[in-house]
């Protein structure tokens, strides 16, 4: 990345004496103005004879400025170099003899590949917010400690989120549809209409940064009311205009129902038969959190059965979403692939984060970005 200042690239690494020296300062990462750290590594430390490089598997095809940052300093990077998903046995046989492991949201990380790996497994950096794929139980056991990208993606996912939102509500696809297939003909006053946000109230659900985030890019809409409902009211929520109210109350109020809490064992199912039923019958729903928050067959019957309005999702579960599913064939459902966090330069943020998370494991220092486990 432009600005990063890279003074190991000879560096060979010792168990005992890895990285000695090094510090991470913060600097502005070009427009997009993203945090990112400059390692600088102790003299003291490069090219001491005899030591052994530490070893970082790379599960697959990423922006390379991360795995660029773990050359430069030193590791021996063996990477999955496909776009084809790494097999389980194939991700089984990688990690064995490892220090530390680049992974992503579709690996498994539990305690039969832990063992695979051995003990001297450090640190663990996944190139993701989302940590359900992790065994953390069985992580914390071992000591070893782990890294993921919060922040980084929260505008990219916030304005993938909008425009889910948007082209849910105005029939966007339905429209493009009807253009490519014949179906524009002359202009009829209650064709391809759809449902505004001027004058509407928006309720989101799980008002965490990705949640804040959405409403204030849609406060210029002119919508007449803001809801979130989490465990606890949030004093930077309120600020916005937004107001704290139960679960339930902001079903039955909202016109628009945005769901970016988190997936816990509590999150799980959560919108089944009973939540949708709470809501409004020309409501849209989107999801842009996780996939396993959703009852799919409960949505579905929503949809079909006029319940609710409309849906826009970019998560599924299972993901990819099998082409046979019952929510492909509703006009009135947009089903996008996971692409929240799709934008260049936020993804190359998300890898290079992911690198310094290893970095600093495998010297002892504190992550840039640790998950508490």
């Amino acid at each position: 990345m432009r600005g990063m200042h890279l003074l190991s690239a000879r560096c060979s690494i010792s168990n005992n004496q890895l990285f000695r020296g090094i510090h991470l300062s913060l600097y502005a990462h070009t427009a997009a103005a993203t945090c990112c750290r400059v390692l600088t590594v102790d003299s003291r430390d490069q090219n001491m004879a005899g030591t052994r490089r530490k070893k970082v598997f790379v599960t697959g095809i990423v922006p390379s400025v991360g795995t660029n940052l773990l050359k430069a300093n030193g590791c021996e990077v063996d990477q999955w170099e496909s776009d084809i998903l790494i097999s389980r046995q194939q991700l089984l046989q990688n990690v064995k003899g490892i220090d530390a492991l680049f992974c992503k949201l579709t690996e498994r990380i539990d305690k039969e590949l832990l063992d695979m790996a051995g003990p001297q497994l450090r640190i663990i950096g996944t190139m993701s917010v989302g940590f359900e794929h992790l065994d953390l139980k069985e992580i914390k056991k071992r000591n070893i400690q782990v890294g993921y990208t919060p922040d980084v993606l929260t505008d990219a996912t916030a304005e993938l989120t909008v425009a889910l939102l948007l082209a849910t509500s105005r029939r966007l696809f339905e429209a493009v549809h009807e253009v490519k297939s014949g179906g524009w003909g002359s202009w009829q006053p209650l064709w391809m209409c759809g449902k505004g946000l001027k004058g509407t109230v928006v309720g989101v659900v799980g008002a965490g940064r990705i949640g804040q985030e959405v409403i204030k890019r849609l406060i210029p809409f002119k919508v007449a009311k803001f809801l979130y409902c989490d465990r606890n009211r949030k004093k930077e929520v309120d600020a916005l205009g937004a107001e704290h109210t139960t679960r339930d109350s902001l079903l039955a109020e909202s016109d628009f129902v945005v769901v970016t809490c988190a997936s816990t064992p509590e999150t799980q199912k959560m919108f089944n038969s009973v939540l949708f039923s709470k809501m409004k019958s020309d409501a849209v729903f989107v999801n842009t959190s996780r996939g396993n928050i959703v009852d799919q067959e409960a949505l579905y019957d929503a949809l079909q059965s006029g319940k609710i309005g409309a849906a826009g999702i970019d998560v599924a579960d299972p993901e990819p979403l099998p082409t046979d599913s019952p929510l492909l064939t509703l006009k009135n459902c947009v089903v996008l692939p996971h692409i929240g966090s799709a934008v260049l330069v936020t993804r190359a943020a998300m890898s290079e984060l992911t690198a310094l998370n290893i970095l600093a494991g495998l010297a002892g220092e504190v992550l840039p970005s640790a998950l508490n486990v």
